[in-house]
């Protein structure tokens, strides 16, 4: 794991950028794995801002997002799927048929999480992977506890989880218990993954990331399996790292 320090989270929202177009330009029809979460909405603005200022195109790009809420439908203000609109799909030339997320509304869970484990294989692997560091360690939506094995499944959000998503929907009691989300394993099928951190609520979660030890409770950790993964951190959240000297 190589690691990267910003002095605040604007300029790790462009150079995470400028490592997302250069993908794109080496391939046009990149398969992006996407995340949500207010670290990743950076980026997304100045992947917007390339489009219409630096000529970036995502006509041939395949995106396929980490996971949704189970019983949101995509039409709910707070799927997973109206964020990507609001926050990157209006904005750049990506075709709706190239954007992939579970459907948060299946008529059978364990049927959508086969499809899109299948999906993930059909069109995959995702050439860059995007993720976000939570507080607890999670990774997409899998908790502490979960198996380095695991592909796309129903998962429940722990507590911290969903106190940590409840700035989204007003209070924690609206936060959906459940989601669909990647596994471990669907993760780390992808050939490049990059991890963004950002703000001191994260500084704990980077400090036991970057102690190296891999454990099912500290989902993260299992990145450490993976032969290519950048992560990108401003000052705040590598705070408690570089105390160490780390």
């Amino acid at each position: 794991m190589k690691v990267q320090v910003f002095d605040n989270f604007e300029a790790l929202s462009k150079q995470a950028a400028i490592l997302v177009e250069r993908q794109v330009q080496a391939k046009n029809d990149s398969v992006l794995g996407l995340a949500t979460g207010s670290t990743p909405v950076g980026l997304y603005r100045k992947m917007a801002e390339g489009v219409k200022s630096r000529g970036m195109s995502y006509k041939h790009v395949q995106t396929i997002n980490l996971d949704e809420y189970l019983g949101l439908d995509p039409e709910h203000p707070r799927s997973y799927h109206a964020f990507m609109a609001e926050h990157l799909f209006n904005h750049i030339d990506l075709p709706d048929a190239n954007q992939h997320l579970p459907n948060g509304k299946p008529d059978s869970v364990e049927e959508e999480c086969r499809r899109y484990e299948g999906l993930i294989d059909s069109i995959g692997p995702m050439d860059l992977q995007i993720l976000g560091l939570g507080t607890n360690g999670h990774i997409g939506f899998n908790e502490p506890g979960t198996k380095a094995g695991t592909v796309t499944h129903c998962v429940e959000l722990a507590d911290s989880t969903r106190q940590d998503n409840a700035r989204f929907f007003g209070n924690v009691e609206d936060v959906p218990t459940h989601a669909i989300t990647m596994g471990i394993r669907s993760i780390l099928k992808s050939r490049q993954i990059l991890l963004l951190a950002s703000g001191k609520n994260k500084a704990d979660a980077v400090k036991r990331l970057l102690d190296k030890s891999v454990s099912e409770d500290f989902p993260a950790s299992f990145l450490w399996n993976h032969p290519n993964v950048l992560l990108m951190v401003d000052q705040e959240a590598y705070s408690l790292a570089k105390t160490e000297g780390q």
